[in-house]
């Protein structure tokens, strides 16, 4: 009988969002963001991986890192200002433990997010912020499979009728992946999973070996899957396609019965940076800051508000939840190695983004390490994509067809009543892009640094993360001034080379505010013969 494997993806992306002296002040709410996903995402990730290794539990699991959260990583500043935003949140956490009104529960609630972070700071002190480096050990080990994806949250199917930014984004998650980890990857992470047919052209023309589609783009292909989402299958070209399993959302995250919703679990929106009276937070936020979460939580989702937070009866549901995941999928998996008596292996591909479980379900990674802690006595074992493509030109050609891994599946939030004005702006800066990359094919100096410049930030205006920021309140404003910034900067560049005069001031200042992509050559925006 075919062995049952289980295939895991994490996935975890940020916006490009830096500022120094003043206006990092100005803008520690949106520094917030990241902050909180290097405490509770990155650093936990990291920590959970070592404490499995050293107790010789076995786990494997592919690993998302966007080329801008590996910029950020890499930051010095961003370091410096991380430890200093750790320092605040303990200072934080040891004014609260001085509070004489809280409860015993209350307060043991104060030092278990106290500990949460004198925790954070001795994990990243420890990896001294080489947290690339850090995951990259673990994939050279085979323990973890770094994937790569584009240069920005871009969605492509947005600009199939514009190859050059398809495969700009593609080639510059290409080369910030050799950048930071010195290799050419197998995967390739499509952003959103948004795919079209004939993207996996450009996918595999950079070397990569296989990508994932949501299931509603892998089982509606033209030629029906004969081994639906239990085997992968292959494009024309022989590029590997994985399909997701897409019940796993529900599992999780369904508002009745769904995993993340169960009443123990600690209420992650309900912050002490949004329940203290403005005078208590005033030692914490500037006089005219808005609130933003301070990391304080002490409440369960219970539907009495007064209910407190208890970790160890969480915890205990946390590794009920782990044992029914795995009876399920297990079940499933056996099902399927039936009705696949001549199969190898008979595999399921579980795609998970850790930005819903930070602000939906605080206890998600703990959850995701019992799966590891409990899966051996299930009948399955987690394995990585790449060791189940050794034999790709056997597997079966499809056709896929358009679709991707939002509610609908068509990327509809993306382009909503909300923030569909943006598409004609960066849609225009694109077009502007590629006729630029022609107009000068072989400038240096002065015209090259312009050009890198427009470059660095159109991909940045074409992620995707700015228009759902603004399609879910999260912090909208703010997104329309970024993305509006960087069209503007773009029309300067682009105004500047018309008229053949610039501002060196204005460019250098402008390199030094988005260090991202160092290695950036407009030629990619060319027009190429596809």
């Amino acid at each position: 009988m075919a062995e049952k494997k289980l295939v895991l993806v994490l996935k975890s992306t940020s916006e490009y969002i830096k500022y120094s002296g003043a206006e990092a002040k100005k803008y520690l709410p949106q520094l917030n963001r990241f902050f909180e996903s290097m405490n509770s995402t990155y650093l936990p990730l990291l920590d959970m991986c070592e404490r499995l290794e050293n107790e010789n539990v076995p786990f494997k699991f592919g690993l998302v890192l966007s080329p801008v959260v590996c910029t950020l990583f890499d930051d010095a500043e961003i370091q410096n200002q991380y430890l200093s935003w750790l320092d605040n949140r303990i200072e934080v956490g040891r004014k609260e433990l001085e509070k004489s009104s809280y409860s015993a529960e209350i307060t043991d609630n104060v030092r278990r997010c106290l500990s949460y972070n004198q925790k954070a700071k001795e994990i990243y002190t420890r990896s001294k912020g080489k947290l690339n480096k850090k995951f990259l050990e673990f994939h050279k080990k085979g323990l973890i499979e770094l994937l790569a994806t584009c240069g920005t949250d871009a969605f492509l199917p947005h600009y199939n009728d514009i190859p050059e930014v398809v495969n700009a984004q593609i080639e510059t998650g290409f080369f910030s992946y050799k950048a930071f980890f010195g290799e050419v990857p197998d995967g390739f992470w499509l952003p959103e999973l948004g795919y079209y047919p004939g993207s996996e052209a450009f996918i595999r023309q950079y070397g990569f070996n296989y990508t994932i589609l949501d299931s509603r783009s892998f089982l509606f292909s033209e030629n029906t899957p004969e081994k639906g989402i239990f085997s992968p299958a292959r494009f024309e070209n022989s590029l590997v396609a994985f399909c997701r399993d897409n019940s796993t959302d529900s599992l999780i995250f369904d508002e009745d019965e769904g995993y993340a919703n169960n009443p123990l679990f600690l209420e992650t929106k309900r912050d002490i940076g949004f329940e203290l009276s403005q005078k208590e937070l005033l030692p914490y936020f500037g006089k005219d800051s808005p609130r933003y979460s301070l990391g304080y939580r002490y409440w369960a989702r219970s539907e009495d508000e007064k209910t407190v937070y208890n970790q160890e009866k969480a915890g205990q549901k946390v590794s009920e939840f782990a044992e029914d995941f795995l009876s399920k999928k297990a079940e499933l998996l056996n099902t399927a190695a039936s009705l696949l008596p001549d199969e190898k292996n008979v595999s399921l591909l579980v795609t998970l983004d850790l930005d819903t479980f930070r602000t939906e379900w605080a206890e998600g990674l703990f959850w995701i390490e019992n799966l590891f802690r409990k899966v051996s006595s299930f009948g399955v074992s987690f394995e990585l994509a790449k060791n189940l493509i050794e034999n790709q030109y056997s597997l079966q050609r499809i056709k896929p067809c358009y679709g991707s891994n939002t509610p609908l599946g068509y990327g509809e939030e993306l382009l909503s009543s909300k923030n569909n004005w943006m598409m004609r702006y960066v849609r225009k800066a694109s077009e502007r892009m590629v006729d630029l990359s022609d107009r000068f094919p072989d400038d240096t100096g002065l015209k090259a640094r312009l050009l890198n410049l427009g470059a660095k930030e159109l991909l940045m205006a074409q992620s995707s993360g700015w228009a759902k920021m603004i399609e879910d309140d999260d912090f909208p404003e703010y997104a329309e001034m970024r993305f509006k910034q960087s069209i503007n900067d773009f029309t300067a560049v682009f105004d500047a080379l018309g008229s053949k005069t610039v501002s060196t001031e204005w460019l250098t200042n402008l390199e030094n505010a988005h260090q991202i992509f160092p290695w950036m050559n407009y030629k990619i925006f060319c027009k190429k013969t596809y």
